[in-house]
């Protein structure tokens, strides 16, 4: 019961969030600084928001009104082959993201893209590259 009052709340708060940035964008004529990307921010994540609430309910309400597609998608989702494609599918995505984000910031920074957002999208590319070191290490002395 939790959970589906939860999915209400994120439904609400997306629409919420989606009306609140169109309000602004309708009502703010000359936006300065961060009120020139906020509301268009705020309608993204509204739609997000209301989109995974939205579809928690519409899966919750199909679940209980068929109690057999309900029980065979527990199993489908706990099985561990479905789990074993799942992990090989984000490993691959993985693999592949390192490339083309560093080809990304290659190319914005040889256009002449701001030196602080090349800086930002440099850092959030070295986390992402100690992160993935630091559990590497981890699983190592696990197994």
């Amino acid at each position: 019961m939790n959970k589906i009052i939860w999915a209400y709340f994120l439904t609400l708060s997306g629409v919420v969030l989606f009306a609140g940035g169109l309000f602004f964008i309708k009502t703010i004529d000359d936006p300065y600084g961060m009120l020139r990307a906020l509301p268009y921010v705020c309608v993204g994540v509204g739609c997000v928001i209301f989109g995974h609430g939205i579809g928690e309910i519409i899966l919750r309400s199909a679940m209980k009104n068929n109690p057999a597609a309900a029980k065979q998608l527990e199993i489908d989702t706990n099985d561990e082959r479905h789990l074993t494609i799942a992990n090989r599918a984000k490993a691959k995505a993985y693999d592949m993201t390192v490339f083309v984000f560093a080809a990304l910031i290659l190319s914005l920074s040889l256009m002449g893209l701001d030196l602080s957002a090349i800086l930002l999208l440099i850092f959030a590319y070295l986390f992402i590259l100690v992160y993935n070191s630091y559990y590497r290490l981890k699983y190592y002395k696990e197994m």
